[in-house]
């Protein structure tokens, strides 16, 4: 297996694991389910940006450009929240529309973006290593 055949292969692993998690945390019921479906979510959402872009561009230099892209993106749709055009609404009525671009704005979910885009980082730099053993 080559170089790039490796990094292709842990991303994948990784996407199928990350997935179902932010899934699980979106739809999530019981104790702490607000902060499990809003906040906790925001975290795997960010980390499979990471992920998805690494997959398409796995070189060394987007390790740390793919998390701050993704923030940046991220942190410009809870902006674009605040703003409802008959356009965003009709996107924001299909689940995937909702899960993309969001409904509400909350300063709160910047501080788990943040996290989510950390821990991807930290996710990037691991496969990295891997795919040198």
């Amino acid at each position: 297996m080559n170089f790039s055949d490796k990094q292709r292969l842990l991303v994948l692993i990784s996407l199928l694991i990350v997935t179902p998690l932010g899934f699980l945390f979106k739809f999530y019921r019981g104790w702490g389910q607000a902060w499990f479906n809003d906040y906790g979510a925001a975290v795997w959402y960010e980390i499979f940006w990471c992920l998805l872009i690494y997959a398409i561009f796995p070189v060394q230099k987007a390790v740390k450009n793919i998390p701050i892209g993704v923030l940046v993106a991220t942190c410009f749709l809870e902006v674009l929240q605040l703003w409802h055009p008959p356009i965003l609404q009709t996107i924001r009525s299909y689940t995937l529309g909702r899960f993309l671009i969001g409904t509400t704005f909350a300063w709160w979910d910047f501080p788990h973006y943040l996290l989510g885009c950390f821990i991807g980082w930290l996710w990037l730099k691991k496969i990295q290593q891997l795919s040198h053993e």
